[in-house]
């Protein structure tokens, strides 16, 4: 069984940056397709960015912002998060899969799930 336990996550005004981590367990974070994604209330789960195989996927509305990043050694995934803006307010998510393809555009369903970590942007 693969455990995602992210952490990180807090209250930043519009601008500010913060860094989610995802300590990855029994397999390491450069085997499978890795990632985040979040779900904000009242929406729908969206793809925030995948890795596999150091080659990153981002959503549009993260590019040139949001950075993802491991620590091979410890076995950890971040998620670099700059110039935050209100609508980044979300529950982000530590996600993992088994899967081929590892893009946002796929929308995967991921078999192994952190239990999130909650990113609050005020203006």
């Amino acid at each position: 069984q693969v455990e995602l336990v992210e952490s990180g996550g807090g209250s930043v005004q519009a601008g500010g940056s913060l860094r989610l981590s995802c300590a990855a367990s029994r397999y390491s974070v450069r085997d499978y397709c890795i990632g985040w994604l979040r779900q904000a209330p009242g929406k729908e789960r969206e793809g925030v960015v995948l890795l596999k195989h150091g080659s990153p996927s981002y959503a549009d509305s993260v590019k040139g912002r949001f950075t993802i990043s491991t620590d091979i050694g410890k076995n950890t995934l971040y998620l670099q998060m700059n110039n935050l803006k209100p609508e980044d307010t979300a529950m982000y998510y530590c996600a993992a899969d088994w899967a081929g393809t590892c893009t946002v555009a796929a929308g995967l369903d991921f078999q192994y799930w952190g239990r999130g970590t909650q990113v609050t942007v005020s203006s």
